[in-house]
């Protein structure tokens, strides 16, 4: 894995252990269909590791981030993120923001105001998988999914 890491919530609260939970609530995914971005850290890691029963991550291309700020990106108050907003906190472009968010010289905390998840759709025709109990691999949803997170995430955006 390398870059920025999309990580996904597509199962719900019942039956999930405290210790699980607990993580999913620092990682700000509360409820499903929740996504967040992370850079591709040990700690990021470990915690991606703890909850993959719960989510589905992946890598994500500057593409997707673009089309995740401009059409999901949320203010407070529910605001949408405009184009205006990002240059007059970053001095940057929507697109020009994603490309040094990749390359690491900024963050989503340089954006003032911005909420650190994006609220998404259930994708557009389902999951197209067996279920959402099973590993990527095994032909399920959960777990890691590579660059086919990109495929995911512009069916629920």
């Amino acid at each position: 894995m390398s870059g920025i890491i999309a990580v996904l919530r597509v199962r719900g609260e019942i039956g999930i252990k405290p210790q699980i939970k607990t993580t999913l609530d620092l990682m700000k995914l509360h409820r499903k269909h929740r996504l967040i971005l992370l850079k591709n850290t040990p700690s990021n890691k470990g915690m991606i590791d703890k909850v993959k029963d719960y989510c589905t991550f992946g890598e994500v291309d500057q593409e997707t981030i673009i089309k995740l700020l401009s059409e999901r990106g949320r203010l407070p108050g529910n605001n949408r993120l405009t184009e205006k907003y990002v240059k007059d906190k970053t001095k940057l472009s929507i697109k020009d923001f994603s490309e040094n968010f990749i390359l690491g010289k900024s963050g989503l905390k340089d954006i003032e105001g911005l909420k650190k998840f994006f609220k998404l759709h259930p994708p557009i025709g389902g999951f197209e998988r067996l279920g959402i109990k099973k590993p990527f691999t095994r032909g399920g949803v959960l777990g890691y999914r590579g660059k086919e997170m990109n495929k995911l995430v512009q069916k629920m955006i």
